[in-house]
C-alpha cells in the first residue's frame, strides 16, 4: 500500500488558488484528484492538460483513513481517488463508487489481468477499481547493522539489541502485520482476543523503536540513523539507490500484498474527464513516467515490456511469485473491528 507513502502536498498551493474547498461543478473543464503524496510524476498532469485542455486539481492525503475521512467530510466534490485495496472495497460496500466504462478506453488492455484478478478480493467483478502499483511490506534494513538471516523473521523488530533502530510505519494496518504474523494470526483477522494479543506484541517493542514514519522513512535508513525500518517494497528501492549498503527481504513469516487502485467515487462530476484521466494513466509513456517516478511494481504490461532485465530482476521491485503466495491482501473491516483497532492504535501510541 502505497501504500502508504504519505504525503507532502506538491500542489497544495495551486489546489487552493483553484478553490480548494468548494465542490467542482459540472460545466467545470477540470477534474479533482485525491491522491497519496509524492504518487504521481507532476509532469503527467501538466502532459494531462496540454492534450486535454482539462484543469487537473490536485490534493493529497497521508493515510487511507485519512482519505476516507476527507471524502465523507463532503466539502471537495472529488472526481477520482487513488487508494488502497480494503478502503476501496469499504467505498464500494457502501455505495459510494461509480462503475467504470473501461470499454472506452484505449489503453486498459496494458493493464496486466493478472494484477486485475488479484484486486477482485476486494473489487469482484473489476468494474469499479482499476490497479495503479503493487508491492509486498516487508523489511528495509543496512546491511552492515544487520545480517541477511537476522531479517528473514519478524523476530528482529524486538531485538532488544537494535533499541532505537528500528523505525515502524505511522499505519495501523502495517505495524500490526509483523506482530499478526509472528502470532501466526491471519494480517485480516477480527478476533478480539487476536488483536489485543498483536497491540500486546507491539507495546512491549515500542520501547525499541526510534519513530513511526512513512515518507521520513528512506532519508532515515539512508543516512544511517536507524538499521532497519517496516516499509513498503517501493520505499525500500527508492532508498536502497541512495545507500548501496541497504537490502529489503519480506521475512519467511509472510506479510501484505497491497494493491494501490484508483476510482471514481459518487461525487465525481466529471465522470467522462475522470475516465479520460484513467485511460491516459494507462498509455506506455506516462505510466513510464510514473513508474520510475514512484518505483513500485506496476501492472502495467507495456512498461514491463520496456524495462530492461536489471530492473525486472529486481526483486525488490518485482516480487518473486513465491513471495506473492506467502502474502495477503488487506480486506476492509466491519465497523466494531475498524473501531478496535482505532483504539489498539491510540493505546499503543500514548503507552
Amino acid at each position: 500500500m502505497k501504500k502508504y507513502i504519505v504525503f507532502p502536498l506538491l500542489l497544495l498551493g495551486a489546489f487552493f488558488a483553484a478553490g480548494c474547498g468548494t465542490k467542482n461543478t459540472a460545466d467545470d473543464n477540470s477534474l479533482v484528484v485525491l491522491n497519496y503524496g509524492k504518487y504521481m510524476d507532476s509532469s503527467v498532469l501538466k502532459l494531462f492538460e496540454q492534450e486535454t485542455g482539462i484543469h487537473v486539481k490536485l490534493e493529497e492525503y497521508e493515510s487511507p483513513e485519512e482519505m476516507y475521512t476527507k471524502y465523507k467530510a463532503g466539502s471537495i466534490g472529488y472526481d477520482l481517488i487513488c487508494t488502497s485495496d480494503y478502503m476501496v472495497e469499504r467505498l464500494i460496500s457502501e455505495g459510494e463508487v461509480n462503475k467504470i466504462d473501461f470499454s472506452s478506453f484505449s489503453n486498459y488492455q496494458n493493464i496486466d489481468p493478472s494484477i486485475i484478478d488479484a484486486a477482485r478480493i476486494f473489487d469482484p467483478d473489476a468494474s469499479y477499481s482499476m490497479p495503479y502499483f503493487y508491492g509486498t511490506l516487508g523489511i528495509l534494513y543496512n546491511t552492515t547493522m544487520v545480517t541477511d538471516d537476522e531479517v528473514s523473521s519478524w523476530n528482529i523488530l524486538w531485538d532488544e539489541h537494535y533499541k532505537d533502530s528500528i523505525i515502524m510505519q505511522n499505519s495501523v494496518r502495517d505495524s500490526f502485520v509483523p506482530a499478526l504474523r509472528l502470532l501466526n494470526y491471519d494480517i485480516n483477522t477480527e478476533n478480539e482476543t487476536e488483536l489485543n494479543n498483536a497491540v500486546d506484541l507491539l507495546i512491549k517493542q515500542k520501547p525499541l523503536v526510534y519513530a513511526y514514519y512513512v515518507d521520513e522513512t528512506s532519508d532515515e535508513i539512508a543516512a544511517g540513523n536507524a538499521a532497519m525500518a517496516l516499509v513498503y517494497s517501493g520505499e525500500a528501492a527508492t532508498a536502497m539507490e541512495l545507500n548501496d549498503d541497504l537490502s529489503y527481504t519480506v521475512p519467511k513469516e509472510g506479510s501484505n500484498l497491497w494493491i494501490d487502485s484508483w476510482f471514481i467515487p459518487k461525487s465525481c462530476k466529471n465522470q467522462e474527464n475522470a475516465e479520460k484521466f484513467l485511460d491516459f494513466l494507462c498509455r506506455e509513456d506516462v505510466a513510464m513516467k510514473n513508474f520510475d517516478y514512484v518505483c513500485y511494481a506496476t501492472p502495467n504490461l507495456a512498461v514491463i515490456d520496456a524495462l530492461d532485465n536489471e530492473t525486472l530482476s529486481d526483486t525488490t521491485i518485482f516480487p518473486p511469485q513465491e513471495t506473492l503466495d506467502n502474502c495477503t491482501v488487506y480486506k476492509q473491516f466491519d465497523e466494531s473491528t475498524t473501531s478496535l483497532y482505532s483504539y489498539l492504535w491510540k493505546k499503543l501510541k500514548s503507552e
